[in-house]
């Protein structure tokens, strides 16, 4: 019986995932050729090229398109048979807290695979700021809390102090514009930002004072999305996390006479002290998922 191999299939969702051979190779645990191997052998079985190759990355085909459906369904089913036989099934609620700047552009995919890896669980999601994110987790109003810390910038909140926790995900921030957009030296950068109670809006700002850089505040978003599309529409710059950068967005080319940035880091928040099994669970089945 002609079949497809679960790992192929595996590293096949991973390598799209990532984007290149390259970085998709630590999360399954392979070297870059053992990959690429792999690669080759699945696209022998299906029968036709899965993958695009260029100096960005890789993309899907439609063929590729086409098998990663069924391979997610396949490897979550597969996940789900595994944990019910050695009886780790998760089942309940979960109330989550994500930071609005977490993986803006497939945030949704992401918790749709988490939806079809367990079943059982009823996602309660909420999208905030980190700061607001923080309060209210400290609060017991969420379960589980994804937040974001801006390497170098201190905080004068006591429960953003505390709540640190284990990391999921590091990304440098960037200067983005629209495609072919240029600063002009001499005259104030046009801000793009969320509202000045966002703390990524706070580091900017407080920035661009220390390193003397004029600049005008042209446009506020209510959320990572609106701010997305004024970056597309050429409103002006925004500093905001790589992940940001979607269809008509980019970054900056240089020269832009704009300050160096750090990176910022995505954690899971510390489980508190009596929190359910259930809850520990779900947030060490987080920590792998959100990579």
């Amino acid at each position: 019986m002609q079949s497809f191999d679960l790992e192929q299939l595996r590293t096949l969702a991973a390598v799209i995932d990532a984007g290149s051979l390259t970085a998709a190779a630590p999360r399954v645990f392979l070297s870059q050729s053992s990959v690429s191997e792999q690669m080759r052998k699945l696209e022998e079985r299906a029968g036709q090229s899965l993958l695009t190759r260029s100096k960005a990355g890789v993309a899907p085909t439609e063929a590729g398109t086409r098998l990663l459906a069924y391979a997610r369904r396949i490897l979550a089913l597969s996940d789900e048979a595994f944990r019910d036989l050695h009886g780790e099934t998760l089942q309940g609620e979960l109330r989550l807290a994500v930071t609005d700047y977490f993986r803006p552009g497939d945030l949704t995919q992401l918790l749709g695979r988490l939806g079809e890896s367990y079943p059982q669980v009823r996602l309660n999601v909420s999208i905030l700021k980190s700061d607001a994110l923080r309060a209210a987790y400290a609060h017991g109003d969420f379960d589980v809390g994804l937040a974001m810390d801006i390497a170098g910038a201190s905080s004068s909140s006591a429960s953003a102090q505390a709540a640190k926790g284990s990391l999921v995900r590091r990304e440098s921030l960037a200067w983005l514009g629209a495609i072919g957009l240029r600063v002009a030296r001499g005259e104030p950068v046009r801000l793009l930002a969320l509202p000045d109670t966002c703390s990524l809006h706070q580091f900017t700002v407080a920035l661009l004072r220390r390193r003397r850089v004029p600049y005008v505040l042209a446009h506020v978003a209510s959320g990572v999305a609106g701010l997305q599309s004024a970056v597309a529409a050429g409103l002006g710059v925004a500093c905001l996390n790589e992940s940001a950068v979607c269809e008509g967005v980019t970054r900056l080319a240089p020269p832009h006479g704009l300050p160096a940035l750090p990176k910022v880091a995505f954690q899971l928040l510390p489980g508190r002290r009596g929190e359910t099994a259930f809850v520990t669970r779900a947030r060490e089945m987080l920590a792998t998922h959100l990579v």
